[in-house]
């Protein structure tokens, strides 16, 4: 299969808005375009695509520069919010391919590491970040009081 990794470009709001609406369906497709819309605005979000041979996309990431990362050396911090495959797509090590572009990407920047995480009982999306290199730095539990 050939495919490619770009980095989003305002045309790719729909196809973009489309992939992050299935790894967080709440709320709709049309939300998720206008938030997209939005950060993109600040240059504080960074979409990249992972395009198949047909020019549909079949998988997704998304970073933004974070002031404050847990576990960071450095800030700012380039931060991995998502990342989501098409689930035929899976296991080809696209999500792989997505990662070197973004670290690459980031690089480029002059960023020195890229952080992200992972809830605690997600062993499939902690595999994966250890299969791309990631190391974990801490565990973390939040605590909210009602007032």
């Amino acid at each position: 299969m050939s495919l490619s990794i770009r980095g989003c470009a305002a045309a790719d709001i729909a196809e973009w808005a489309r992939l992050r609406h299935a790894l967080w369906p709440d709320g709709a497709v049309e939300e998720h375009r206008a938030e997209i819309a939005a950060a993109l605005s600040d240059g504080v979000l960074r979409g990249y695509l992972a395009v198949d041979e047909q020019g549909q996309g079949i998988g997704f990431a998304e970073v933004s520069i974070r002031r404050y990362a847990n576990g960071s050396t450095q800030s700012p911090v380039p931060f991995l919010e998502g990342i989501w495959i098409v689930p035929e797509h899976r296991q080809q090590k696209i999500g792989r391919l997505m990662i070197e572009r973004i670290s690459a990407d980031c690089a480029a920047e002059g960023f020195v590491e890229l952080c992200s995480d992972a809830e605690i009982d997600n062993l499939a999306s902690r595999h994966a970040h250890e299969s791309w290199g990631f190391a974990e730095t801490e565990r973390v539990v939040y605590f909210r009081k009602a007032l």
